[in-house]
């Protein structure tokens, strides 16, 4: 530690240092990392050793080597998992469900709501489960989900205008249009920082734009942000149903944080679209907002055909820039880290409510209410066990 304050290097409060663990992902066409290099260095600054998986950085653009020179040591699967507190990025696989025990913190984007088996597991462990999607703070912001998000919703615009191409199933809709022939209609439903970024490239691609919020608040800030170049409306089922019907594009961008999504789009409006139409439901990981987006897909097989309409269902859809997705992650979720890793999960959770909310299970319960209700649980304040 003292060669840390030597370099620079801020302390995040004073403890013994732990072992923290980044391990390779395991879900499929999954490239990113949780931490950089960048970020490893920092957490060795602070006195803790830093365990990661040979070939972990590697779909991100980071070399083992790169991870050495940072201060950190390179290890096998069963010895990055017998850390003290593990660092990933998508929610554990059932291969890695042998390395869960009592003493360990996970720190991972989970989206447990939907996923029963994972839950489970977790909960038979009795280990810590700390959500990157449910960390939030006092105003609703989600901060480590935020740089996602922010990939998602510009990813969706993005996928959607390749498969509306006819090679890949689609219409045959340029999203721009040319002159003398009209845009292609681009539908988001949910305003959020998905809908936004969404809105932004369907925007700067020259389409025609419609989203639908509940929120009449946000509503206001979108028609501010683009100047009329947006065209709004409130959500509700009639109002969602005819843009639905008329969409070449529609992207599902509903969150309740920590809940499973509500099917804003029914079977129904789905059957209204027009033939090769195309669907990117971003909110899949939480079960999905479109009712026909009724199981999640991979970037090596990303479509399937219902009603005649292509549904795009990426549970992971940052996952395919991982360089730049990495690098936002490790960014945001570089000061909560260190915190865990300064105090232990339970202190951190106490001095901060906005990391404290993202503590999902403990000890066999369940501490988020959106995962207990989704699935049917007992819920235990977290409150009653700090």
């Amino acid at each position: 530690m003292a060669a840390a304050r030597r370099a620079g290097i801020a302390l995040v409060g004073a403890s013994d240092p732990v072992r923290i663990g980044v391990p390779v992902e395991t879900k499929a066409d999954e490239n990113r990392v949780s931490l950089t290099p960048a970020a490893v260095h920092v957490l060795c600054g602070d006195g803790h050793e830093v365990l990661v998986e040979s070939g972990a950085g590697s779909g991100s653009g980071f070399a083992d080597g790169d991870y050495l020179e940072a201060g950190g040591v390179l290890g096998t699967a069963p010895e990055v998992w017998s850390a003290d507190l593990v660092a990933k990025v998508k929610e554990p696989e059932p291969p890695e469900y042998r390395y869960f025990r009592p003493s360990l913190t996970v720190f991972s984007y989970l989206h447990l709501a939907p996923a029963h088996e994972l839950t489970e597991a977790l909960l038979a462990s009795g280990l810590t489960a700390v959500a990157l999607e449910t960390v939030q703070r006092d105003d609703g912001s989600l901060p480590l989900l935020q740089p996602m998000s922010e990939i998602a919703g510009r990813m969706a615009v993005q996928v959607g205008a390749h498969h509306l191409q006819k090679p890949h199933g689609g219409r045959g809709v340029l999203p721009g249009g040319v002159p003398g022939v009209p845009p292609a209609h681009v539908v988001i439903v949910g305003g959020g920082t998905v809908g936004r970024g969404a809105a932004r490239i369907a925007v700067g691609l020259g389409a025609r734009v419609t989203v639908l919020e509940v929120q009449p608040d946000r509503l206001r800030e979108l028609d501010e942000a683009f100047g009329g170049r947006v065209a709004t409306a409130a959500s509700h089922p009639y109002t969602v149903g005819g843009a639905v019907a008329e969409a070449d594009l529609l992207v599902g961008a509903v969150l309740v944080p920590g809940a499973r999504a509500p099917r804003v789009v029914s079977e129904a409006m789905i059957r209204q679209m027009r033939p090769g139409a195309v669907v990117v439901d971003v909110a899949v990981d939480q079960g999905g907002c479109v009712a026909t987006c009724d199981h999640a897909t991979t970037h090596h097989d990303p479509t399937y055909l219902r009603h005649g309409v292509v549904h795009y269902a990426v549970a992971n859809m940052p996952g395919a820039v991982p360089r730049t997705a990495t690098e936002a992650l490790a960014n945001a979720t570089l000061p909560y880290l260190r915190r865990l890793a300064a105090r232990g999960w339970k202190a951190a959770a106490a001095a901060d409510p906005v990391l404290g909310r993202g503590v999902n299970v403990t000890g066999g319960v369940i501490t988020c209410r959106p995962v207990a209700e989704a699935q049917g649980r007992p819920y235990q304040p977290l409150a009653g066990l700090l």
